[in-house]
């Protein structure tokens, strides 16, 4: 408890103390620990009068106790904390897509929406408001959404090394998601698909998506020997990562961006682990998609032999004409020139894995099973991609019509 003084009078060493001063404030007086040069960590609170003041030093006291109190020094604004967090302590922490999700989040939303904000002194509120500002502003609840799980992240370790006693983060409301419908691709649009890729260079990269639902990276991740024809096994071990570039020309070219200088630099590499443990997987081949990944194969040995010297030798079971890797963006415009072809609906990339998702389901797979082939780490995401078609709906129809009206 605190010991309340006369003025002119002295507490004993580390007791909490409270008196008035002889500018007519209340004070109060707390040693909370030892500072990191050794003397004594003792805080200041003031007041208008003395309850104000008996209020502040307990609760110094109880955080004391909890060992909840914060560090010394002037606190952090909300901008120099994410700042640190951002470029001192995440990198080589996570995967380097978690990484340019955090920075935009950072960069874009919150440090223009909260930065200015003390650290300590931020509240729920405040990011609420600003959740809502970034919905009316026109962007997606999971985007609001995603920056909420950001600053959490952030102002967690913030909490962890003592410069806040609670995240605020924790205790606000972030924005619903709401599932949006996804209407994947019919087993006549599949074969549409197929079709119309078979006449184009690297074809076999469709039937991989479609028929077995790797993701984007996972399919331009694999490499020759990641592929076994003769025993019909595909290993998923790696994706293939966005390229990022800076300038290597030291500012002289007058290329704007860093992916054009002749000079260019890789900020990131070609490849990364998997999404998560359950993304590295083996599955099995279909007999007709090994046909496919031979002929592909055949294809690939021509091209090299054309491309001579200009040949890049990186093992990529489905590269560039001179053996690169090839680009995600490059992969998905692909993609939607693909759909146009075929004269199919327009859909996302990620789509072809719904697509392949549901094929299972219809196809009776049980969901451990399903897990495996499609690198899920948990149950609940055969509920997000597993999509019930309008064939299965009707058997299900059928089935119940038959039940209470036949026979």
């Amino acid at each position: 408890m605190p010991r309340k003084r006369k003025e002119g009078t002295r507490a004993p060493n580390g007791a909490s103390s409270i008196y008035r001063g002889a500018d007519g404030s209340w004070h109060g007086r707390v040693t909370v620990g030892v500072r990191d040069d050794g003397k004594p960590d003792r805080r200041h609170v003031r007041g208008k009068d003395e309850s104000e003041v008996t209020r502040k030093v307990r609760k110094l006291e109880r955080e004391r106790d909890a060992g909840t109190v914060r560090k010394p020094g002037k606190p952090w604004t909300v901008e120099q904390w994410l700042t640190h967090w951002i470029e001192n302590i995440v990198p080589g922490t996570v995967a380097d897509s978690t990484l340019s999700g955090y920075r935009v989040d950072v960069r874009v939303h919150l440090v223009p929406g909260v930065g200015a904000h003390r650290l300590t002194r931020l509240e729920p509120e405040h990011l609420e408001r600003l959740y809502t500002k970034m919905i009316r502003g026109g962007s997606k609840p999971a985007t609001a959404h995603h920056a909420h799980r950001t600053v959490r992240t952030a102002l967690n370790e913030a909490k962890r090394r003592g410069h806040l006693t609670e995240n605020p983060a924790s205790l606000a409301k972030a924005p619903r998601i709401t599932e949006e419908e996804v209407d994947p691709y019919g087993v006549t649009e599949i074969k549409s698909l197929l079709d119309a890729a078979s006449r184009r260079r690297n074809s076999a990269r469709w039937a991989i998506a479609l028929a077995l639902g790797l993701r984007q990276g996972e399919t331009l991740g694999l490499r020759w020997p990641d592929v076994d024809l003769d025993a019909g096994v595909l290993r998923v071990r790696r994706n293939r990562l966005r390229p990022k570039w800076e300038h290597g020309c030291g500012g002289t070219c007058d290329k704007g961006k860093g992916g054009y200088c002749p000079k260019r630099v890789a900020l990131r590499p070609e490849t990364a682990e998997t999404k998560s443990r359950a993304g590295k997987r083996a599955m099995g081949l279909p007999d007709e998609l090994v046909t496919l990944l031979r002929t592909h194969h055949e294809r690939q040995e021509k091209e090299r032999a054309e491309a001579g010297t200009l040949w890049t030798n990186g093992g990529w079971v489905f590269a560039t004409p001179t053996g690169g890797p090839t680009n995600p963006r490059t992969d998905y415009t692909e993609w939607k020139r693909l759909l146009s072809a075929a004269g199919i609906r327009d859909g996302r990339l990620h789509d072809a894995r719904h697509t392949a998702a549901t094929v299972l389901l219809l196809l009776g797979v049980p969901d451990r099973a399903v897990m495996g082939i499609m690198g899920w780490s948990n149950a609940t995401m055969a509920a997000r991609y597993q999509h019930l078609t309008a064939p299965v709906r009707r058997d299900v129809a059928q089935r119940i019509g038959s039940l209470l009206w036949e026979g």
